[in-house]
């Protein structure tokens, strides 16, 4: 499976998350990994998936942190679900993940923001990771 694919299911169990407590959570993957698109999902591809939405989802509070700090007038609170689980998976990628390249994780988030966002998010999202971005600049 090509890494943007990852990247989506990742995404979507992201999204999922914002429905379902801590203790569903591990159901809700076992049953979305039954239900995925691939006729057999390859193991190393499942755990690379649940791992990293696991790796996103210990962070989301540091990360709803740096966004509140840095989108003017939004809170996440207020944020579409979608958006929101984009910009998690994207700070999480740009701050953490080693992997992934920052210019990388801002237009993959930019490419599910047009695929499962309103008109508004691809702008959103892009708005909100290039302040973040910027803002990481003279960190260490």
């Amino acid at each position: 499976m090509k890494r943007s694919e990852l990247r989506e299911h990742i995404f979507k169990m992201l999204f999922s998350y914002e429905f379902n407590s801590d203790s569903e959570m591990p159901e809700q993957m076992r049953l979305y990994f039954e239900q995925m698109d691939e006729e057999e999902p390859k193991e190393k591809d499942m755990e690379y998936i649940r791992e990293k939405a696991l790796k996103v989802i210990l962070k989301t509070e540091e990360i709803d942190k740096l966004v509140n700090d840095h989108a003017k007038g939004w809170k996440t609170g207020r944020m579409n679900k979608v958006d929101l689980s984009i910009l998690r998976l994207a700070l999480y990628e740009m701050k953490w993940d080693e992997e992934i390249p920052e210019s990388v994780a801002i237009n993959e988030a930019v490419e599910l923001a047009k695929k499962y966002s309103g008109d508004d998010g691809p702008s959103f999202v892009n708005g909100i990771l290039a302040k973040l971005a910027e803002g990481r600049k003279g960190q260490p």
